[in-house]
């Protein structure tokens, strides 16, 4: 997998694209603004966008979706249905955070536990992380041994738990089942910050260890 991450949004959310090296096929995870940067960075690189995939539906994450979506006539994929409590109440969300206004909006597809999204000849396994939002989704390249884990891990940090349906114990639990269970030597890309390693967070994450 090669990637890159773009900065997005008054919160910096790690929106990123990832493409397959072989057949150049991409997919931008979590558009969460700044809709222009975006599409500027895909020119760039002279990839071809065919999924938007999301990790959960907080504002930051998602607020740019729709328009990167028909930009790109690229399906929307994920997170997992119990988000619906968060895409929902998208224009809330944009009230409460002070954006400009984002209607709510359903995926192409849900996704589940254990699922595979492919692009090009890459291959994500999906697991269900909830505790952030309880649909909350990651996404892992066990070939080139790299996870997107949107906000439910951060370097030296955790993913919050004091928004509606958000729950501490839940995504602790989710931490150490879906994530410190693989090995030390896979990096992750947050949702927010600088990248990290699982061994690195296994040791040193004050709110995991």
């Amino acid at each position: 997998m090669a990637y890159r991450i773009i900065p997005v949004t008054p919160f910096a959310q790690n929106a990123s694209i990832i493409w397959c090296e072989q057949t150049q096929k991409a997919a931008i995870v979590d558009p969460g603004g700044d809709p222009k940067d975006l599409q500027d960075a895909v020119e760039e690189l002279g990839v071809e966008v065919e999924k938007i995939l999301l990790t959960h539906g907080h504002l930051d994450h998602v607020g740019a979706t729709e328009i990167i979506a028909q930009r790109f006539a690229a399906p929307i994929v994920g997170p997992q249905q119990a988000d619906d409590f968060w895409l929902s109440q998208l224009p809330m969300q944009s009230q409460m955070f002070g954006f400009p206004r984002v209607e709510s909006f359903a995926p192409s597809q849900w996704l589940e536990h254990g699922e595979v999204v492919t692009i090009g000849e890459m291959e994500l396994e999906v697991r269900h992380t909830p505790g952030h939002t309880p649909g909350h989704v990651v996404f892992i390249d066990h070939a080139a041994k790299l996870a997107i884990v949107g906000d439910v891990l951060f370097k030296r940090s955790i993913g919050r738990t004091d928004f509606p349906q958000g729950d501490l114990p839940t995504l602790i639990k989710a931490i150490n089942e879906q994530l410190y269970s693989l090995d030390d030597d896979y990096q992750f890309i947050p949702g927010h910050g600088p990248m990290s390693t699982i061994g690195e967070e296994k040791r040193m994450n004050p709110f995991t260890r």
